[in-house]
């Protein structure tokens, strides 16, 4: 694909038509040709047709394009081949005609003397009983006109077919005008009308006897034929004069368009007539040794060309831009003004003053060429331009000329480079110099001020005058004011986003902005406000500024010319929707500004002018419309793990399916590379997406839901439409995401929990009856120890006093001894009590250190009478101790405390050890003794008869769900041992903590690092 701003050689010919009515405005009959924004695509670069035969537009907005390699339908960015192989037996068959109806129907006539439609995306032949069609148009009654050659010429409307006349000569082209008549053009019989069924020929004035193409503008006709083109009615036809070195050309296509521009196709170009006259265009890299076979406007005002080579496209655009093709004094861009008779004043970057009026750009011979002038200025009938080097000049126009009378040092200038110039109200002009302050011009005299009077700067970029009077002078070094004799400047401490101040605007509200280096700013309340939130653009060096008739900002950057509404400025709020950017497709020829004073500029018509690095280029803002035509949005193409599916209908993807790839475009023919999008997939985004030009998105992983893409489009103007398209899917679920295994698996976790609730719960009352009959073997062996002490000894003492009371009255001496054994046998009772009692005692002493519990009782049992023998005690601890359980803690120390007992009273020991093992698996403990042991034959049973220690100790540990081991011989010792697994006798236990494969794992890690 080729783009061009510039046209090939046009040439002008002032042959004014009548009678031709302005319409809805398409292409701009006022521009140059080479104006208009051109842009094609060749046959041997993008362009996959051959010769174009036909081009059509269906209601969706895509444009089909018939050639002789197939038919083509184009998005405005990809061209594709359409096949209706169904139909046809060959690929790639020839399309000789494509038309559609007024019901958005799209009729092609392939090469084989058939017909075939397109409707709602499906491809059907017409036949009807014809066999051998060479020729279709529209009808002015919504249908299609269709000459058979055979059969004669019918009428195809909606599902009727009407035949209207006879077989004729072979009819090459059809037209019906506005009052219903048809005329039948032929291959080599001359033009036919047809009316009540007869065909008639016309032939006064029309001597050609091929009637290529037919165009009816009301009642007239206008014929296009092998030796040129005509125009008339059923009277008779004269020629169109066209310009001498065409001579007799062959006319293949004529359209009108909707701007009542006739263009006309033929085998040397392209022509375009309307009132201002003739113009012609070669065309030569469209049609190639043959011509432009076919013209087609599309629904945004767009002319499209099909020529032997390819397709090619002309449309309106925003700026009319004079360029250097049109001009070689365009090529640099400088100061620009526009006067009150709408003369526009440029000075080109090479040097020289120009006027350009009507179209034609004139040299202002009181300018030398190669002087650049700086600026210019003026009000009423005079124009003042600062020079480089000649000073200050002043021209008039008188009877027809410019006359100019210049000012330079010699005269009071302050020096001869004049870089801004202002005419203010009261007639005074000012000068600002290029390093020389600024020179003020009234009465015949030149005052000037500098530095040293109060000005910011001796360089003066730009100047003004605002509505109360003041003087405002721009430079590098802040911005001046002038008033009441008074000086003030403004700097970033007042507000300037810059120092370097280049261009000074005052809007239709008395606002007065200025354009710095680093943004813009404005004035209010006495200081410069920044807005405070800006897009990038908004914040590079602004060169100059001009509002429109609707108080919508041009803003002509270094690099960008823009449009932004005053209220989003004045708010301080500036989104990146509400700037418009202008580009090459606009009809500039650049974009860079030119650091001139007054570069952008309004006229008295409302049109804006800007002076850029590349032309000179203006645009109509009343014509910037906000109802063109809206970008139809499309999604052409649905992909799962890029897998094409189809979206016709809504479809299901497999979870499986991690990326799904949605491709979409919205078709604005006339700059389909400005058109954005937003998109939101419904169930997953929760809002619109930012406007993109990408045509694609792609989403990752969805869930399993139900679906809706959607997507919205604006036109090239940015306008935004509400139709939409869209297309609903589902994401299938996995098995763990039905709604069965949900449900299941919510009904299994409920029926755990309640398992594991029913668990703890046999758990608490387990533990409940352990520490009930805990309680109980408690008492029972409390019960057995009285019996064996406290009431065995209270017995006998009532024994021993019964007798000593028997024997007091005969046997004094006697009853005494009795009563001093009685006295023995009390004080025996009591220690037996105590003992008793002390074995009720509770470990809770200090719960958190089980073995000093232990080593407490030791030494409370070694320094009491249990312990004749003066027994050594000590208590081991192995491994690092553990928390015990609060209810086997007490458990182990009355097992622990009943062993200890019996060695310290019954063993007769010397030494007496308590271990406390803490094992990983289980908690260990041991009493030993090196007393005079048990005899094995009391360790088989429950110990000696009439007591309950052993016995009782081997219950506790049975409960407790551990084991008690007895070791001991005769004069040997005594070992007793109490084993308990971790998991019951720790708070915490390390085994659950890790799994068995843990501690697999961790020995091999052991291992290796071995």
């Amino acid at each position: 694909m080729t783009r061009w701003l510039k046209q090939t050689r046009w040439t002008v010919i002032g042959i004014v038509l009548a009678s031709l009515v302005t319409d809805v405005r398409a292409l701009d009959p006022n521009r140059l040709p080479s104006q208009y924004v051109r842009e094609q695509w060749a046959t041997e670069s993008s362009f996959p047709g051959g010769a174009v035969n036909g081009i059509a537009q269906t209601a969706d907005g895509y444009l089909w394009i018939g050639t002789d390699r197939g038919l083509i339908r184009f998005d405005g960015f990809n061209f594709r081949p359409i096949s209706f192989t169904s139909i046809t037996t060959a690929v790639n068959t020839a399309i000789l005609q494509l038309l559609t109806d007024a019901r958005g129907r799209l009729w092609i006539r392939p090469e084989g003397a058939y017909l075939v439609s397109q409707k709602n995306g499906e491809f059907e032949s017409i036949r009807y009983g014809l066999y051998a069609i060479t020729a279709m148009s529209k009808d002015n009654h919504d249908g299609v006109l269709v000459s058979d050659i055979e059969q004669g010429t019918f009428r195809f409307k909606a599902d009727d077919v009407q035949k209207l006349g006879p077989a004729s000569p072979p009819v090459i082209s059809l037209a019906e005008t506005a009052e219903g008549k048809i005329w039948i053009g032929t291959l080599g019989d001359g033009l036919f009308l047809l009316t009540g069924g007869q065909l008639t020929k016309v032939s006064t004035g029309l001597s050609d006897r091929k009637i290529n193409c037919l165009l009816p503008i009301a009642e007239e006709l206008w014929v296009g034929t092998d030796t040129g083109l005509y125009r008339g009615n059923g009277k008779g036809f004269r020629r169109v004069k066209l310009p001498p070195f065409l001579g007799s050309v062959q006319v293949l296509s004529i359209l009108r368009d909707r701007d009542s521009n006739i263009w006309v196709g033929t085998t040397r170009g392209l022509l375009r007539i309307n009132e201002n006259g003739i113009s012609f265009s070669e065309e030569s890299e469209l049609r190639g040794d043959g011509g432009i076979n076919v013209l087609f406007e599309d629904r945004e005002g767009n002319l499209w060309i099909g020529g032997a080579r390819g397709l090619g496209r002309i449309r309106d655009s925003t700026f009319v831009t004079y360029s250097s093709v049109d001009d070689p004094h365009f090529e640099h861009g400088g100061p620009t003004y526009v006067d009150q008779e709408g003369r526009t004043w440029f000075a080109p970057a090479q040097g020289g003053l120009y006027v350009l009026q009507n179209g034609r750009a004139q040299p202002v011979a009181a300018i030398p060429a190669r002087d650049v002038v700086y600026s210019i200025s003026g009000r009423a009938d005079e124009v003042w331009v600062g020079r480089q080097r000649g000073g200050l000049t002043r021209l008039r126009f008188r009877n027809g000329s410019i006359a100019g009378q210049t000012y330079t040092k010699a005269n009071g200038l302050a020096q001869n480079s004049a870089y801004a110039v202002y005419e203010s109200r009261d007639g005074s002009v000012w000068a600002g110099m290029l390093n020389g302050g600024v020179s003020k011009f009234k009465d015949g005299r030149f005052t000037t001020y500098t530095a040293t009077n109060g000005l910011a700067s001796n360089t003066v970029s730009s100047i003004l005058e605002t509505r109360d009077g003041a003087m405002w002078f721009a430079t590098p070094s802040g911005l001046s004011s002038f008033s009441n004799g008074q000086w003030r400047t403004y700097t970033t401490v007042e507000g300037l986003p810059s120092l370097d101040v280049n261009c000074l605007f005052e809007d239709s509200f008395g606002t007065l902005w200025s354009g710095t280096s680093a943004g813009v700013a404005f004035f209010a309340s006495n200081r410069f406000q920044i807005p405070h939130e800006l897009p990038d653009v908004l914040r590079k060096q602004i060169v100059g500024m001009a509002e429109d008739k609707s108080g919508r900002f041009w803003i002509a950057t270094s690099d960008h010319v823009l449009r932004v509404p005053r209220d989003k400025l004045l708010s301080g709020v500036v989104q990146g929707t509400d700037v418009r950017e202008y580009g090459q497709a606009d009809g500039l020829e650049s974009t860079g500004g030119v650091k001139r004073s007054r570069s952008v500029v309004s006229d008295s018509a409302g049109r804006i002018w800007f002076s850029l690095s590349r032309g000179l280029s203006v645009v109509n803002p009343s014509q910037i419309t906000d109802n063109s035509a809206p970008a139809l949005p499309h999604i052409e193409a649905v992909f799962a793990d890029g897998s094409p599916v189809d979206f016709r209908q809504p479809f299901r993807i497999s979870t499986k399916q991690q990326k799904t790839t949605f491709r979409f475009v919205a078709l604005s023919l006339a700059n389909s590379e400005r058109v954005r999008y937003r998109y939101r997939l419904d169930g997953f985004d929760h809002g619109w997406s930012d406007p993109v030009a990408s045509r694609e998105a792609t989403y990752t992983n969805l869930g399993a839901a139900s679906y809706r893409f959607r997507l919205i489009a604006c036109n090239s103007d940015g306008l935004w439409d509400a139709s939409e398209a869209a297309v609903r899917f589902e994401v299938e679920p996995t098995v763990w995401q039905t709604w069965w295994f949900r449900t299941s698996s919510a009904a299994l976790i409920l029926l755990l929990v309640w398992c594991v609730y029913l668990y703890r719960l046999h758990q608490l009352a387990k533990e409940f009856n352990i520490r009930l009959e805990e309680r109980v073997g408690e008492r029972t062996r409390v019960a057995r120890e009285l019996h064996d002490t406290l009431l065995q000894s209270f017995h006998g003492l009532l024994l021993r006093f019964q007798a000593a009371t028997n024997l007091l009255p005969e046997r004094p001496a006697d009853a005494r001894k009795t009563l001093e054994s009685a006295i023995d046998q009390a004080a025996q009772a009591i220690t037996e009590g105590r003992d008793a009692v002390q074995g009720l005692r509770s470990s809770t002493v200090v719960a958190s250190d089980f073995a000093l519990t232990i080593n407490t009782l030791g030494q409370e049992l070694a320094s009491g009478e249990t312990n004749p023998n003066a027994t050594e005690f000590r208590v081991e601890v192995e491994g690092t101790p553990r928390n015990l359980h609060p209810i086997l803690r007490d458990e182990v120390y009355r097992i622990a405390a009943e062993a200890m007992r019996n060695s310290f009273k019954h063993a007769q020991a010397q030494r007496i050890e308590v271990e406390i093992r803490y094992d990983e698996r289980q908690l260990r403990l041991r009493v030993r003794d090196d007393g005079k042991g048990i005899d094995a034959k009391h360790l088989d049973g429950d110990g000696y008869a009439g007591h309950y220690g052993l016995r009782g100790m081997r219950e506790r540990a049975e409960l407790m769900g551990g084991k008690l081991a007895v070791w001991s011989e005769l004069d040997s010792g005594t070992e007793v041992e109490l084993s308990i697994p971790a998991s019951r006798a720790y708070e915490t236990s390390p085994a659950r903590r890790r799994s068995r494969l843990a501690e697999m794992f961790s020995g091999k890690d052991t291992d290796m690092k071995s």
